[in-house]
C-alpha cells in the first residue's frame, strides 16, 4: 500500500508557473519508473484566481485568498493532503491569511506548505554567509515587503530595486502584454535582459545572492547563478518541500 501523501497544487497562479512547479516536483522525486512518482493533483482554474498584484494595489477588488482556498479544497476532495501555490505574491498576509482562514472554517485537514518560509529556510541553512539578499519580485510582493519581513527578522539585509527599476525592468518583464513572461511563457531576450539588468544592479549594491521572488522569473532566468552568485528559485524550494512533506524518502538529494 502506498503510504505517500498526495500533493495538491493551485497551479493557475499563473499557469506557466504551475507547469514549472509540477515539472520540478517530478524532477526532484527519486523515481526510476512512472509508478515511483508521487500522486500530484494540479488545479489550473486560472480564470477564477484574481491577479494577486492587482488586488494588493487595489484592495477593493475580490481577495484571491477565497479562490485559493476553494481550489485547495477541490484538490483535497480528490485526495490531496499536502498543498502549495507557486505564487510568491499569494503569500502576502492579506491574501494567504484569508485562504488559511477559509480552509480552517471549512474543516480542511490539508497541510499547507509556505513557499516563502521554505525559501528563507534554504537561505539560512545553505547560504548562511550570504547576509545581503537581493530580491526580484512582482510589484505586489515588492510593495508588501514579503521577503524583507521574513528575512530581516533573521538578521539578513534585503536589497530591492528602486521604484523606477521595479516598474520599467521587473514588472514589465513579468506583465508586459507583448514580451512579458505571463504573456509568452518563458519570456524572450528583452524580458531576460531586463531581469538580468535588475539583478546586476542589486549585485552592484552589495547583494550576495538574488531571490527570484516571482514564480515567472525562473522561467526567464533558469540559471543557478548570476555573475557567479547564487540565484535562489522559490519554485524549486516549494517543489522539494512538497515532496519532503508528502514522503521524505522520495526526495532527491540536491
Amino acid at each position: 500500500m502506498n503510504a505517500s501523501k498526495t500533493i495538491g497544487v493551485v497551479a493557475g497562479a499563473g499557469p506557466f508557473a504551475g507547469l514549472d512547479l509540477l515539472k520540478k516536483i517530478f524532477e526532484q522525486t527519486l523515481a526510476v519508473k512512472d509508478q515511483d512518482h508521487l500522486n500530484v493533483i494540479g488545479n489550473f482554474k486560472a480564470a477564477e484566481l484574481y491577479d494577486r498584484t492587482t488586488y494588493l494595489l487595489d484592495p477593493s477588488l475580490p481577495n484571491p485568498g477565497t479562490a485559493i482556498a476553494n481550489q485547495i479544497l477541490e484538490t483535497e476532495k480528490l485526495g490531496a493532503s499536502v498543498a502549495g501555490i507557486p505564487c510568491n505574491t499569494a503569500h502576502s498576509p492579506k491574501i494567504i491569511n484569508k485562504a488559511l482562514e477559509d480552509l480552517q472554517a471549512a474543516g480542511s485537514q490539508v497541510v499547507f506548505v509556505n513557499m516563502i518560509q521554505e525559501t528563507v529556510d534554504y537561505i539560512k541553512t545553505v547560504l548562511p554567509d550570504c547576509r545581503r539578499i537581493g530580491v526580484l519580485a512582482s510589484t505586489g510582493t515588492y510593495r508588501t515587503r514579503i521577503y524583507p519581513d521574513y528575512l530581516e527578522q533573521d538578521g539578513f539585509t534585503v536589497l530591492q530595486p528602486e521604484e523606477d527599476e521595479q516598474r520599467e525592468l521587473v514588472h514589465a518583464a513579468i506583465y508586459d502584454p507583448v514580451y512579458g513572461i505571463k504573456a509568452v511563457g518563458t519570456g524572450n531576450e528583452r524580458s531576460r535582459g531586463d531581469l538580468l539588468k535588475a539583478a546586476r544592479l542589486l549585485i552592484g549594491r552589495g547583494a550576495q545572492a538574488v531571490v527570484l521572488g516571482c514564480t515567472e522569473i525562473p522561467l526567464a532566468l533558469p540559471d543557478k547563478e548570476i555573475d557567479g552568485l547564487p540565484a535562489v528559485d522559490p519554485t524549486l524550494m516549494l517543489a522539494r518541500a512538497l515532496i519532503r512533506t508528502a514522503d521524505p524518502s522520495k526526495l532527491r538529494p540536491m
